[in-house]
């Protein structure tokens, strides 16, 4: 199971549509969902160079940190500077019942996708139930 992470995220985008820009840098952009027995995450990374990109596992908090730099040489004259730059962040809260040592991970066309298994052990399983043979002897 994931958790929402960021109680700011709303705020931040309130202020984005009152004042025309952000309060803060932009937020990696995602949707998550469970298919079968694991969970999908996609991050929206656009123009990342994917050698920025670092992911990390710390007990149940994964982190996901990437740098957009400025395209343009030292020196030149911006005219046009819309897209954001610098360091982006995102932490996901993990739940216990997924396998954080079987993460993969791939990014193509600008899309940051995680694969996270279910654990074993969380995965849904049939209890054997003992004949009543051994519920006789309990009763004598």
């Amino acid at each position: 199971m994931l958790m929402r992470t960021d109680p700011f995220r709303e705020i931040d985008r309130l202020a984005q549509q009152v004042f025309g820009s952000a309060a803060r840098p932009a937020a990696m952009m995602m949707d998550a969902y469970r298919s079968g027995d694991e969970f999908v995450v996609h991050f929206d990374l656009p123009g990342i160079d994917p050698e920025t990109i670092e992911l990390d596992v710390e007990r149940n908090v994964l982190n996901v940190r990437a740098e957009r730099r400025n395209p343009a040489p030292e020196g030149a004259e911006m005219l046009v500077a819309e897209r954001p730059t610098g360091s982006f962040t995102r932490q996901l809260f993990l739940g216990d019942t997924l396998d954080t040592e079987r993460i993969d991970a791939a990014y193509d066309a600008g899309v940051l996708t995680l694969r996270i298994p279910v654990a074993e052990q969380a995965k849904p399983r049939r209890i054997q139930i003992s004949g009543g043979a051994g519920r006789k002897e309990l009763g004598k």
